[in-house]
C-alpha cells in the first residue's frame, strides 16, 4: 500500500487530505512541521510527500531540501503562496509539483497519482519484515523458502501493521482500513484477527510480534 506523509501546520487541512486520500486507498501519516516529518522520514516507509510552505521550526523549502538530498522520493507542496517567485524557489528545493491553497481534494488526488506514476511507484505491493515479504500481488507471506497464503483480511491486516511498525492503532482505525467504512458488527473482530495471526506465526518466526497496547489497541514491532 503506498504512504504518503503529509506536513502541514493546519491540523484541518491535514485531516482533510488524510481523510479523502485514505478513502481512496492510501495509507497517511501527519506532521505538523518540517522537523516532525524530519524525524518520522528515517523511521518509515514514505513513498510521497505532501509539504507546506510556511510552517514554524522548519518551513518547506527546508524540508525539499532536504528530502532531495537524503530519499529518493516525490513531492507536492501546498501553499497560499503562488507567485512564480515562490514557485521557483520550490522547484529549486526539489519539489516535483505545486499547488496553491485553495485546491480541490479532486485535483490533488490526481496528481498523486499522476506523480506515482512517474516515479513507478503505484505498483509498489511489498512491505519486508526482516527475512519476511509480504506481497500484496499475491498475498502471500514468503519467509525463505517457505510461503504461507493468509485469508484476506488476515494478510491485510499484518499487512497494514507491517507498513507502520511499532506505530499504534486504535481497533476503530484498524476496522476504518481493514474491514471498510461501512463494515457493521463488533469492533472485537479484531482481536479475532490478530488471535488469529499470532497463533499462525507463533514458534515459526523471530521476526516481528503484534503487541496489545492496553486500552488503546494494538502495533506490531520488528525484532532487531
Amino acid at each position: 500500500m503506498i504512504s504518503i506523509l503529509v506536513v502541514d501546520d493546519d491540523p484541518h487541512l491535514r485531516k482533510l487530505v488524510r481523510v479523502y486520500l485514505e478513502q481512496n486507498g492510501y495509507m497517511v501519516t501527519e506532521a505538523p512541521d518540517g522537523e516532525a516529518a524530519s524525524v518520522i522520514l528515517p523511521h518509515q516507509t514514505i513513498d510521497l510527500a505532501i509539504v507546506d510552505l510556511m510552517m514554524p521550526n522548519k518551513d518547506g523549502f527546508q524540508l525539499a531540501s532536504e528530502i532531495r538530498d537524503d530519499y529518493d522520493i516525490p513531492i507536492i507542496m501546498l501553499t497560499a503562496r503562488g507567485s512564480i517567485t515562490d514557485k521557483a524557489k520550490g522547484y529549486q528545493a526539489g519539489t516535483d509539483d505545486y499547488m496553491v491553497k485553495p485546491f480541490e481534494k479532486e485535483e490533488l488526488l490526481f496528481r498523486v497519482q499522476a506523480i506515482l506514476r512517474r516515479f513507478d511507484r503505484a505498483g509498489a505491493q511489498t512491505v519486508r519484515l526482516g527475512d519476511m515479504t509480504l506481497d500484496k500481488r499475491s498475498y502471500e507471506v514468503k519467509a525463505g523458502n517457505r510461503t504461507m497464503i493468509l485469508p484476506l483480511k488476515e494478510f491485510e491486516l499484518l499487512y497494514y501493521l507491517a507498513s507502520f511498525t511499532n506505530r499504534t492503532f486504535t481497533r476503530d482505525e484498524l476496522i476504518q482500513h481493514v474491514l471498510g467504512m461501512d463494515f457493521v458488527g463488533d469492533d472485537r473482530t479484531i482481536d479475532v484477527h490478530i488471535k488469529r495471526l499470532r497463533e499462525r506465526f507463533r514458534g515459526s518466526t523471530n521476526t516481528f510480534t503484534i503487541t496489545t497496547v492496553r486500552g488503546v489497541g494494538y502495533k506490531l514491532e520488528v525484532h532487531k
